[in-house]
């Protein structure tokens, strides 16, 4: 299995006024527009998705739908409270699992610190790695048989500036 890890793009700033719960809070105009742009690098890329699964916060699922949009696969994208910021690394791999039957290519977009120590707990065995994905950075991890522990390689992460820079 081949899991990609999304950040959402550039949201409003938690607390603005108006956006006072967390869960709330969408993509910026300049976060939809850079969005698309990294979407465009990922087609370029030659990726493709057998399933999208996004946290149910609005900023990473606008970030999802633009995705899924951009690859004509929106009946891919599911919406996992398990990658909502509240919960743990382990509850996402649990609920990919579960999945039957498994996906090849995974789209998993959400937020940071989760998504870094995901990252971490699928490559190194726990969730002490320092990684960090800037919004709209994006990784490629190779999994060989999926579980809460070391069992993936990482094998390439991108920053957003150098999705951008792909155009």
């Amino acid at each position: 299995m081949t899991v990609y890890i999304l950040r959402h793009g550039i949201a409003v700033a938690r607390g603005a006024e108006g956006y006072e719960q967390d869960e709330a809070r969408p993509l910026t105009a300049k976060g939809e527009r850079r969005m698309w742009r990294i979407a465009d690098a990922m087609a370029e890329m030659g990726l493709s998705f057998d399933l999208i699964l996004s946290s149910p916060y609005l900023r990473a699922r606008q970030t999802a739908e633009i995705v899924a949009e951009a690859f004509k696969v929106q009946k891919r994208l599911q919406l996992c409270d398990e990658l909502a910021a509240d919960h743990e690394p382990a509850d996402a791999i649990a609920f990919l699992q579960g999945i039957k039957p498994q996906p090849e290519n995974v789209l998993v977009v959400g937020h940071e610190p989760y998504l870094s120590r995901l990252i971490s707990l699928l490559v190194a065995g726990n969730v002490g790695c320092s990684v960090e994905l800037k919004k709209g950075g994006l990784c490629e991890l190779t999994v060989d048989s999926l579980k809460a522990g070391r069992c993936a390689t990482l094998d390439w992460l991108v920053t957003p500036w150098q999705m951008l820079s792909m155009g």
